[in-house]
């Protein structure tokens, strides 16, 4: 097989003589206890921990998550903004800072290697992971990507990115097979992570589900004939948790199980003492890890030395990408920006939970806990005088206790101690009774552990820890009686403390009725709405939860200059859209969001960052619409029978307008285009074009540049593709001439039945503009 045209960039050093020599002193014990995660003795490694051989030199390993900010599990860190804003800032430099501070703060908390980035693409909208990524396009996915694998070991931290391969939902994650063709495989799954390989990453993690028949973990085809000998990847391959399902999956390529060794422990030592799995195998594995670790200084002292944590210069960075990867979607009468001197003397009613309590992050493994996070209310307040400001939550996610008429026998708040084993260590288990039909929240909060709620009927809901203290679900109740039951898992040596609360039909009445009141006697109102995506649990709905779109509705219905800020980590329907007066995503911001939102809504900030994904207009036209194979999948197979035409190339060539196209953003000053000159050399297309300020405040504009389908296109090939982009910050009146250069890559398509990359040559067009949808530069060059 070949692989696409790119840049020549050694993938690793080759393995040092050192490595060699270290792998045949090593006993069997020794050499196993590379292939699979331990407990750290010292407690530093978060998530995964390989001990060393002292006898040898050689160290132990620490691993931690990454994707958003060094994560610590029940410590506090930087809290970067989640990896879909970085994204909308089309910024590579902005994403090689991002890294770089990920592998900078690592090494200040002992860490060695860095799980992440995340480089599935975003394939469909439901996804709990959403926020992880960096959008549905693969020409942008690869390059903030590699900026940020880059970035982190410029610290002399391995990056580990993840998840290889076709990782594109949390419904069925853990046996699901991924029926992929191979053009869509080599056009759209696979580039980030060739990129990330030739940038140098020095380890892969595997993916849980299937790729076309086998796990990833022990995908021969992908784990050694396509990453090692097309490729020519030196560094090791780690299982995601509980992906390893045979021992044999070190045959396959595998080098590491995590968290332990279910199958690459004791039953790899068994399997080598019988003679079934060459002890060269292991070597081979171990020579891997070892590899990286002397690539990276681990081996002779030469390590990144540790640093010292630098809050300041993080909080900084978060602030700067939260600015820069906002998208302002929606400003049709120019509300915003708001008027700081106006409503200083006036009335700004402020609603929503994360308004009082900010939500900066996604949950899961990606979740990052910050030291400290000020509040948009607080920051509000701060502008324009607590007179100035009233708050009303409008949807309450947390809700109020239970009462015993609703619960028995009743649920008794309070502390949970742990026990011995790693079993829930309290276990309720009641009959909910509703009397009134209607939309209920039933929310726990656990502080301290972990805690689940299963309610007879729906899915569970996982909260504490890695899943946010507080996790609820939403349900349309009819009268009768309900099991719930509540599971508790305090840490090691931590108590949890237990809180269980509900928000009735009436009371969710109530609290709409409260904010729409205080909407109606001020001035202006701004609604924080929020999602709740999470790892494990793919989305039910594209609408947001709860009631907060009947809440939206009845705040713009109360006061015509309503705008809506998301807190969300993906795509949102939005029902309310023609009612209020703007809408800025601001996605999960890290710990200076609201300082971020602030700068944005007041016009501190223009907004400049574009959509990296289509937001659909309703469930039932996005690419995996109406068919249950596409997604969530069906006999627990997933066929990606859409082929190339995925995000908003699908919108395209089916002619559907989504709600907000890719590549959209507004801003508070306005953009021409112009003069487009096209120039055909070795290396590609040169596309040089003028951008030029035509309003009133300064503004920073991304321009794209789309490809069209070559004129002998089969049915299979999509419109047109995003080819490349540049920036440019102009003040008013401002003009520059840009050029993007579309790489010759951009002019290649896999040959199915070659199974190569080959040229297209004959006429193409070209399109310039603000985004997929409004492209007012066209013009034509052969190649």
């Amino acid at each position: 097989m070949t692989t696409q045209p790119t840049p020549t960039t050694p993938a690793v050093q080759s393995a040092r003589p050192d490595v060699t020599a270290l792998v045949a002193a090593m006993t069997l014990a020794e050499k196993l206890s590379f292939t699979h995660g331990a407990d750290d003795p010292e407690r530093l490694g978060q998530s995964g921990y390989i001990p060393g051989v002292p006898r040898l030199g050689i160290p132990p390993l620490r691993m931690t998550d990454g994707p958003a900010g060094v994560r610590m599990k029940r410590k506090t860190t930087t809290a970067l903004p989640a990896p879909i804003a970085l994204s909308c800032a089309f910024d590579a430099e902005l994403a090689a800072r991002y890294g770089e501070f990920l592998g900078h703060e690592a090494r200040a908390k002992r860490q060695d290697v860095l799980i992440g980035p995340m480089l599935n693409l975003l394939r469909q909208p439901f996804g709990g992971r959403n926020f992880e990524l960096y959008g549905e396009d693969p020409l942008l996915v690869t390059a903030i990507g590699t900026a940020v694998v880059r970035g982190i070991q410029s610290q002399g931290v391995i990056a580990m990115p993840k998840h290889f391969l076709a990782n594109n939902q949390e419904e069925n994650r853990m046996t699901v097979d991924a029926r992929v063709g191979e053009r869509t495989l080599r056009e759209l799954e696979l580039p980030a992570f060739q990129a990330a390989v030739e940038a140098g990453a020095g380890a892969l993690m595997g993916a849980t589900n299937k790729v076309n028949g086998d796990f990833c973990c022990q995908n021969a085809p992908l784990l050694t004939t396509l990453l090692r000998e097309e490729w020519g990847f030196e560094g090791w391959v780690m299982s995601d948790w509980d992906a390893v399902h045979d021992t044999a999956a070190i045959d396959a390529g595998l080098d590491q199980e995590m968290p332990d060794g279910k199958h690459l422990g004791e039953p790899l030592r068994e399997a080598i003492t019988e003679g079934r799995i060459d002890e060269k195998v292991l070597d081979r594995s171990v020579a891997r890890v070892l590899g990286q670790m002397a690539r990276f200084g681990l081996l002779d002292g030469t390590q990144a030395p540790v640093t010292t944590r630098d809050a300041d210069r993080g909080a900084a960075l978060a602030q700067e990408v939260a600015e820069a990867g906002a998208v302002l979607l929606h400003n049709p009468r120019g509300v915003l920006p708001l008027s700081q001197q106006a409503l200083a003397k006036g009335k700004l009613a402020v609603i929503g939970h994360p308004a009082q309590t900010p939500k900066t992050a996604g949950v899961g493994s990606a979740l990052v806990v910050p030291e400290t996070a000020l509040s948009p209310l607080e920051d509000f307040t701060g502008r324009l005088g607590t007179e100035a400001v009233a708050y009303r939550v409008g949807e309450d996610p947390i809700g109020r206790p239970l009462p015993a008429s609703a619960l028995q026998p009743p649920f008794h708040q309070g502390e949970v101690a742990p026990g011995p084993s790693t079993e829930p260590d309290y276990f309720y288990e009641g009959r909910l009774t509703i009397d009134t039909p209607g939309r209920y929240r039933i929310a726990v909060t656990a502080l301290g552990g972990y805690a689940a709620i299963d309610l007879e009927g729906h899915p569970r809901v996982f909260a504490g820890s890695s899943f946010g203290d507080t996790a609820g679900l939403t349900a349309d109740l009819e009268p009768g009686t309900y099991k719930l039951v509540l599971s508790a898992l305090p840490v090691p040596a931590n108590p949890v403390r237990l809180t269980l609360g509900w928000v009735t039909p009436q009371q969710a009445r109530a609290d709409i009725e409260e904010a729409a009141g205080a909407a109606r006697n001020a001035q202006a109102a701004v609604v924080f709405a929020y999602d709740e995506l999470a790892e494990l649990i793919d989305r039910p709905a594209l609408g947001l939860p709860g009631l907060q779109d009947t809440l939206i509705s009845a705040v713009a219905e109360a006061n015509p200059n309503t705008v809506v800020v998301l807190n969300t980590g993906s795509s949102v329907t939005m029902p309310w859209l023609d009612q209020v007066a703007g809408v800025l995503d601001i996605w999960y911001p890290g710990e200076r969001g609201a300082e971020a939102t602030g700068r944005l809504l007041f016009g501190e900030v223009n907004p400049s960052g574009k959509l990296t994904q289509s937001f659909p207009a309703d469930p039932a036209h996005t690419p995996v619409a109406q068919d249950a194979r596409r997604y969530p999948g069906e006999d627990g197979q997933v066929d990606y029978s859409e082929g190339l035409f995925s995000g908003y190339r699908w919108y395209q060539d089916n002619a559907a307008n989504p709600l907000f196209p890719f590549g959209h953003g507004l801003s508070y000053t306005t953009f021409s285009y112009t003069d487009l000159e096209l120039t055909a050399a070795d290396d590609g297309v040169r596309a040089t074009f003028t951008v030029r300020n035509t309003g009133q405040r300064a503004g920073r504009e991304i321009a794209q540049v789309y490809l069209d389908a070559r004129p002998d296109a089969t049915a299979d090939e999509p419109p047109r593709t995003l080819a490349g982009y540049a920036a440019a910050t102009l003040e008013p009146g401002a003009a520059t001439r840009l050029t993007v250069t579309l790489d010759a890559a951009r002019f290649t398509h896999w040959d199915t039945a070659h199974h190569t990359w080959v040229p297209t040559t004959g006429p193409r067009t070209v399109r310039v503009g603000p985004s997929s949808a409004l492209l007012p530069l066209t013009g034509e060059v052969t190649r």
